[in-house]
Formats: structure tokens, C-alpha cells, sequence
């Protein structure tokens, strides 16, 4: 990621605006103060902690959409009908018998994230949580799992979180590939669509609308407080709130998929008034921050947002997935949050319910890095101009953050030049006796560094 020239910068940015606005204007945005307030609560937190899991982590392939027919979809020549039916009993062979929630959070707790967010059901309609509205579910007895203390999944991860003072999100698919009033069984199933047409029958539509309605109703009354609501499957959407970038999502046939998010959403906060509700890409008042996905903006945005980004090349678990190293995570970490957003990180558990050695050895990694630097990320806001060369920037409670990102093995530079109007006289260097001093010049300032600096990853800069 490279910084832009500062005036490419604010034309980038004025156009992002016009074209978000634009966006959002298709409803109105969340203007109640409760949820408002709540959200810039939920920005101070930084750093989330995001799991892909299901029964497709025993085949480990891309979660649930190796039985998506669409072109995309590489299932090395087999057979579909049969993938499909193999594919949809994958619970009754699920067991993840390593299963430990309390490990998992208390591991989280030390990289530093603050809060969670759980794929209880993904598109599959597999559902990872004790249910009343299927029996595609792991408290079912077809799921070896059923037997286990931690059959409910998702109330498991929620209590161990929650112990461990994380905020806690669910993930839920709006669409449902094994519900018989989506994916009805006397047509074909041409791509991630409903294979009807609701409109000519609607009934078989309130059928699924209501189990819809019905499910969101258990996650989001029998466990609490929860506090985001994370709604993936943005084809499922109402008609008024499509434009050209996601028409292509409503594949061949073009169906309307509304669902009544207005009902689900008043339901949702009948016991979490101040419930974070995010109907991802469906912008306007059920989108409450938005998420780009794999991937950082160029620069600030101005709403609330979340970069979502698998620690992987994939968001479920592949044995040998390709992992970020260490280096690469906090420099993503600190470039989201100096624009402004979150940084949800997404780690696949096995099909034996543990979280991958790597994974756990980056996480390990991270923890070490925040526990020195937090003060650079938690709570703070962004600094114009956010970034300058390798550095980064963040404010918090009158201090300037100036955060240096170190190159795998490079040593921290001696002197630094900062062309940002810093307006601060005094500087120390976080986690090292190493000592510095800021000297004003014609253009800016110099970060001057007095000894040696054994600092990895990244080096914060605390401008007072």
C-alpha cells in the first residue's frame, strides 16, 4: 500500500463521498443517538477476531460455496448432483471433538482483539447453534456433535468471549442453500439465488421469510446481549436498494429477495435496543458500518467501517493455506486504523475444532506487538494526512501517534522526516529506552533517534 500524492488524496476522497452518499441516500442512514453512540463505541475496539466455521472445514474448501453453481467454482471436474449430496451430508459427520471456547478467547484476548463475530450459520444453512427451526443444525441428533457439552457452538463461543470482556457478533446468511423455500427442489439451482420466482409464489416466499424472521429471533434472544448483528448474503435485499454494482449478484433470472429487514431489525433490538446491526452492502439505515472485504481503502471513508480479511488465502480452513506473516498483519492493522476503520481478522478452524499452528503462532505474535503499542490503536482517530511514506498516524486524547512500519528485518532509521503539521514538541518511542528528540524544520519536522531501537513490525512514535 502506497500513500498518495495529499492533493490525489482529497479528489479520491471527495469522490468517495459523492459516490457513498449517493449509496446510502437509497434509505435513510441510522440517525437514533442510542446506535450512534454505539458504533463509535465499537470503533474504539480496532480489532476483531472473525471465524469461518462449519461442516465444509472437514473437505476444506471455499466454506459453503463449493456447491454454488456458478462458473467461479472449481470442483476439480466432479460430478454436481453428487458433490451436492455428498457436500449437504457433511453433518453427519461432523465432530469436532478438540472443540475449546475458552482456549480460543483467552488466545484472542492476548493478540489483542475486543471483539468477535461467529459464523453461526453461513450460506449452507448449516447451522452452528441450538435451533428450533431445522434439524440441519449441530445440537441435532444426525451430528455426531449433538453429544457434546458444546453442541450449541454458538452459545459456547458466546459465553467463553464474553468472559473474557469481548464484544460478541454473530454472523448470519440471509440466504439458506438447504432450506426448501430458497433452493426449492423441483427446479434447478442456477447460482446463489433463490431458483424462484417470489413474487409468482409468494406464500412459498413467507415461508422462508418467516423462518428467517424466526431464526434471527433465537440468535438474537436466547443469548443475551449480543452486540452486532452481522448479516451476510447482500443478493437477499429489497429491490429499492439495488444499483448496478450488485444487479449482477441476482444472476440469470433478476428475482427480488426481501426479506423485511425492517421486522427482523425491530425483533433484533426488542432485547438489544442498542444491537450494531450490519446488512452488509445493502447501504442505508440496516447497514450500520459498512465492510470492505479482503481489501484496505486508499484512504480515509466517511462513514463507519470494517476491513474483513482472512489471516489465509482462505476464510475456512485449508491445511495448507498460505499465511500472513506477522509483519504483514500489523501493517494492515495499523493502515485500517489510521484511515479511520476496524480490522476484523478471520481465522478457519479445523474439522477437529482446533485453531491452526500457525494461526495460533501469529496470534501469539501479534499480542506481543499490541501489548506495547495498543495505546496507538485503541480509541484513537485518524490524523491527517494518515499516512506519509511508511508511516502512519492516529490521535487519541491530544497526543499524535506516528507509527513507523518496518520492512521485514530493517532497522529503525535514525532520523525520520514528517511533513504533517504535527504542532507537538516532545516525543518518545513506545517499548524502547531508546531516546528521541523532534526538531521543527522549514517543511516539517525530524524525528531524530539516539541509540538503538530493537523494536519489530512496526515502531510508535508519541507526540505530545
Amino acid at each position: 500500500m502506497k500513500c498518495r500524492n495529499m492533493k490525489r488524496i482529497l479528489v479520491i476522497a471527495l469522490l468517495i463521498i459523492g459516490v457513498t452518499a449517493s449509496a446510502q441516500n437509497l434509505t435513510e442512514p441510522e440517525s437514533d443517538p442510542v446506535i450512534t453512540n454505539r458504533i463509535a463505541q465499537w470503533q474504539d475496539l480496532k480489532f476483531g477476531f472473525m471465524m469461518h466455521w462449519g461442516m465444509y472445514a472437514q473437505w476444506g474448501v471455499v466454506e459453503s460455496w463449493s456447491i454454488c453453481n456458478e462458473d467461479w467454482i472449481n470442483r476439480n471436474g466432479a460430478n454436481y448432483i453428487q458433490y451436492k449430496n455428498d457436500y449437504q451430508s457433511l453433518n453427519t459427520t461432523f465432530n469436532p471433538t478438540k472443540f475449546n471456547p475458552d482456549a480460543w478467547a483467552k488466545l484472542a484476548k492476548e493478540a489483542g482483539m475486543r471483539y468477535v463475530v461467529f459464523t453461526t450459520k453461513h450460506h449452507d444453512g448449516f447451522c452452528m447453534y441450538d435451533t428450533k427451526e431445522t434439524t440441519y443444525s449441530t445440537v441435532d441428533p444426525s451430528c455426531p456433535f449433538s453429544e457434546n457439552k458444546n453442541a450449541d457452538i454458538t452459545g459456547a463461543i458466546v459465553e467463553a468471549f464474553r468472559n473474557q470482556g469481548f464484544w460478541t457478533g454473530l454472523y448470519f446468511s440471509k440466504a439458506d442453500w438447504h432450506h426448501p423455500d430458497y433452493w426449492a427442489e423441483q427446479w434447478a439451482t442456477p447460482d446463489r439465488n433463490v431458483n424462484y420466482d417470489p413474487q409468482k409464489y409468494p406464500e412459498r416466499w413467507q415461508n422462508f421469510c418467516d423462518f428467517t424472521y424466526n431464526q434471527i429471533r433465537e440468535l438474537t434472544h436466547n443469548y443475551g446481549d449480543i452486540d452486532i448483528l452481522w448479516l451476510d448474503g447482500g443478493w437477499v435485499r429489497p429491490e429499492y436498494s439495488l444499483n448496478d454494482e450488485y444487479r449482477e449478484w441476482l444472476g440469470c433470472k433478476g428475482y427480488i429477495q426481501d426479506i423485511d429487514m425492517p421486522k427482523i431489525a425491530a425483533m433484533a433490538r426488542e432485547n438489544n435496543p442498542d444491537l450494531i446491526i450490519v446488512d452488509r452492502t445493502v447501504h442505508g439505515k440496516y447497514e450500520n458500518y459498512q465492510t470492505p472485504e479482503q481489501q484496505v481503502p486508499d484512504t480515509l471513508l466517511p462513514f463507519p467501517w470494517e476491513t474483513c480479511m482472512s489471516m489465509g488465502d482462505s476464510w475456512s480452513y485449508v491445511e495448507t493455506d498460505n499465511y500472513k506473516s506477522t509483519n504483514k498483519i500489523v501493517h494492515l492493522l495499523v493502515d485500517v486504523v489510521a484511515k479511520g476503520g476496524n480490522y476484523l481478522l478471520n481465522v478457519g478452524p479445523s474439522p477437529e475444532g482446533e485453531l491452526p499452528p500457525t494461526a495460533v503462532e501469529r496470534m501469539h505474535d501479534i499480542g506481543k506487538w499490541m501489548k506495547i503499542n495498543g495505546e496507538a490503536i485503541y480509541g484513537t482517530r485518524s490524523f491527517y494526512p494518515y499516512c506519509e511514506g511508511k508511516v502512519r498516524f492516529t490521535q487519541k486524547n491530544g497526543k499524535i501517534y506516528a507509527i513507523y512500519m518496518l520492512d521485514e528485518g530493517e532497522l529503525l532509521p535514525k532520523s525520520i522526516k514528517i511533513n504533517a503539521n504535527l504542532n507537538k514538541n516532545k516525543v518518545k518511542i513506545l517499548g524502547s529506552k531508546a531516546k528521541a528528540k523532534l526538531a521543527k524544520t522549514a517543511d516539517g519536522y525530524l524525528i531524530n533517534i539516539n541509540g538503538d531501537v530493537e523494536l519489530e513490525h512496526a515502531v510508535v512514535f508519541e507526540l505530545k
